[in-house]
């Protein structure tokens, strides 16, 4: 039988993972707290933690805030599958074998051109939709009262 916390991991995570029936939690207590080892199909786990790590950083502050709420510690832990292929290349089977190390250089060289955000020193357009939006979502934080 699951607990509330793991319920509640549980429904997070499978609502963002193309798989959901691979979600899987494990829950161990110690004397730090709670620890919830959460385990998915290798190919969401980018979705889980999102870029930057935000995504994962997001669940962990819920987390966080069912654990004020229960008086517990939480703690989330992502397994990495490290038997992952990727599809595309087990569907090539011919690809040609390249040895690790120029593999990161070639993706560390080809970032500018997949990042799909503009360079941060790019200049913005002054009526471009993205600078409006974002123009109103900062009014909208600064009638805040924190």
């Amino acid at each position: 039988m699951s607990t509330i916390d793991q319920q509640f991991v549980e429904y997070i995570v499978k609502t963002l993972v193309n798989n959901p029936d691979k979600v899987q939690i494990d829950r161990t207590i110690d004397e730090k707290g709670v620890l919830l080892s959460l385990e998915v199909d290798p190919e969401d786990v980018g979705r889980i933690i999102g870029r930057r790590g935000a995504t994962a950083q997001s669940i962990r502050t819920l987390l966080r805030a069912l654990g004020t709420k229960n008086d517990a510690r939480y703690n989330l832990k992502i397994v990495n599958n490290d038997d992952y292929e990727p599809a595309a290349k087990e569907a090539a089977g011919d690809a040609p074998e390249v040895e690790e190390d120029e593999a990161v250089e070639a993706s560390v060289d080809n970032v500018e051109e997949i990042s799909e955000e503009p360079a941060a020193d790019a200049p913005v357009e002054e009526g471009s939709e993205l600078a409006k939006k974002t123009r109103a979502e900062l009014a909208d934080l600064d009638d805040l009262d924190i």
